[in-house]
This record gives structure tokens, C-alpha cells and sequence, in this order.
């Protein structure tokens, strides 16, 4: 079938032995239902098919066999993935986006609720809604991605060189740099239960290496930027109304993991000050 998606996750990437390179993406359609599109080599696509966040897209999409997950879905053919316009605007308190997607996404507020759902196979996607923010943390990881992985992505680099030619691949299928380290929120539910999620946002990424360029490559201050930007401005200002999309990870959710979880959007609408009111 096809159909119009508002996308409003797009993860940094990853590197797949059986995918190559990946990007988790998800977003909701006309109804407010939920659509995850995997498997997406996204840097691998056409220019003029490189969406971004809140960007209406239309594609060919079917149920997926392989992932059972509920909002799951594959393209069917890429080539049928075109772009609709630009991304909505964040002018006027986000009104474009709150109408399009805050107000037709249910708010979850209890995590306990939602693991469970996704146990049962109701759902992998939640827009989440914290009820205290406690910190917001940084550690280390591995610098180097998995040679094997590696082996794949060098593969589909072969595999489509009839498609497009070298130089264009050479670009989009350079291996993209591995984050070394893995950004997360701790924060509690309405039911006062405490976790800590990794954040998975290709902005977060993103934002990494920028400032690690704008600070000469000083690592300590390039974090402390992402930290300024995630907790002192999102969080500490009080300016903003942040919520968290959160979704599984295919393996976690098939072995029904204590918390298959990890945050894949980051959302900091501007407050209203009539939210204060209610």
C-alpha cells in the first residue's frame, strides 16, 4: 500500500551484518498511527529522497514478516520513497508539529505500562512523557565498529556500484563515524520509577561531533556543549516542554528484555505558558 508518513525519528547510524549501514526510522501517518520503516540504508538512497525530521514522506510500504514488532513495516520498492514538501515549521509554539503529531499521539507516562505492552506485542513505540528529570549522563564506548560489520558494509558498497557511480558512493557509503560515547537520560514515571535510557537521536550525534569541531577537538568541552544543549537548555531552563520517543530494539523485544527501551527521539517543543495553567 502507500501511504503518507510524518517521520519524526531518524537514529544516528548503525552498522549491520546483514543491512550494512542502518537508520532506524519511525513516524505516524494521517491517523496518528505508528510506522517503523526498517530496514533503511538511508545514506545509500537518492539525494532527493534524504528526509528529515517531521517531513512528510509517501513510499510503497507492506507489513514486515521478519520484524514482528507491530508498527513494523519495509518499503517495498525505494524508488518509491519521495519527499512531500518541507519539514514543518517550529513557528508559532510548534503548531504545525502539535497538529500533526503531539495531538494525535497518545502521551504515556507509565513505564511499567508500556514494557509491558511491548512483552505482549501491543506496541514498540510510545511518545513518553517523564514526570522528573534527574540527569543527564555520558560514558564511554568502543571507537571502532566491528570488522565484520565492516565486511557487510563494504559489500552492498559493491553491490551498488552499478546504480550510482564511485565518487557518489564513495560519499554516501564512506563508513560513518562511530559515537565513543553513549549519551542517556535518568529520569522517573508517574509512578515514581527511575531509569536510565540511551539516547539514540541522530541529532545527539550529530551535535557531538559538531561542537568536538567548533572546541578543536577538546573532548571534555565538545560534552559539555551536548550537556548545555540536552539538560541545561531542554531541561534546567524551563523553557521547553521535552518529551521522549521511545521505542525497541528488535532483539530486546523478541527476548522480552526487563526493559526493551531506549529513547529515539528527542522532542523540545517550546512551553505553552497555558500548560502551566493545567
Amino acid at each position: 500500500m502507500k501511504e503518507k508518513i510524518l517521520i519524526t525519528v531518524k537514529t544516528y547510524p548503525t552498522l549491520s551484518r546483514k543491512y550494512a549501514e542502518l537508520v532506524c526510522t519511525a513516524g505516524v501517518n494521517g491517523s496518528g498511527e505508528w510506522r517503523r520503516l526498517y530496514p533503511v540504508r538511508f545514506r545509500a538512497l537518492f539525494d532527493e529522497q534524504k528526509y528529515r525530521k517531521f517531513q512528510w514522506i509517501e513510499a510503497e510500504i507492506e507489513k514486515s514478516c521478519v520484524d514482528r514488532r507491530p508498527e513494523s513495516y519495509k518499503i517495498v520498492r525505494e524508488e518509491s520513497l519521495r519527499i512531500l514538501g518541507e519539514p514543518l515549521t517550529t513557528a508559532d509554539k510548534w503548531f504545525a508539529r502539535r497538529e500533526a503529531f503531539l495531538d494525535k499521539v497518545p502521551f504515556h507516562d507509565d513505564l511499567t505500562a508500556i514494557i509491558q505492552g511491548a512483552h505482549q506485542n501491543e506496541l514498540s513505540l510510545a511518545l513518553f512523557n517523564p514526570s522528573e528529570w534527574l540527569e543527564f549522563t555520558h560514558e564511554p564506548v568502543e571507537r571502532e565498529w566491528d570488522t565484520r560489520k565492516l565486511a557487510s558494509l563494504e559489500a552492498q558498497r559493491r553491490q551498488l556500484h552499478l546504480f550510482k557511480d564511485e565518487a557518489t558512493l564513495a560519499k554516501e557509503l564512506k563508513v560513518v563515524r562511530k559515537l565513543p560515547y553513549k549519551f542517556s537520560y535518568r529520569f522517573k514515571d508517574i509512578q515514581g520509577r527511575e531509569t536510565k535510557l540511551m539516547i539514540e537521536d541522530w541529532e545527539i550525534g550529530a551535535l557531538y561531533w559538531k561542537c568536538l569541531r567548533s572546541s578543536q577537538r577538546n573532548v571534555a568541552e565538545a560534552i559539555g556543549k551536548v550537556k548545555t544543549k540536552y539538560w541545561d537548555e531542554f531541561i534546567v531552563s524551563k523553557r521547553f516542554s521535552p518529551a521522549l520517543i521511545l521505542g525497541t530494539t528488535l532483539e530486546h523485544h523478541n527476548k522480552k528484555a526487563p526493559n526493551p527501551f531506549v529513547i529515539v527521539s528527542v522532542l523540545a517543543p517550546p512551553l505553552d505558558l497555558r500548560q502551566r495553567l493545567f
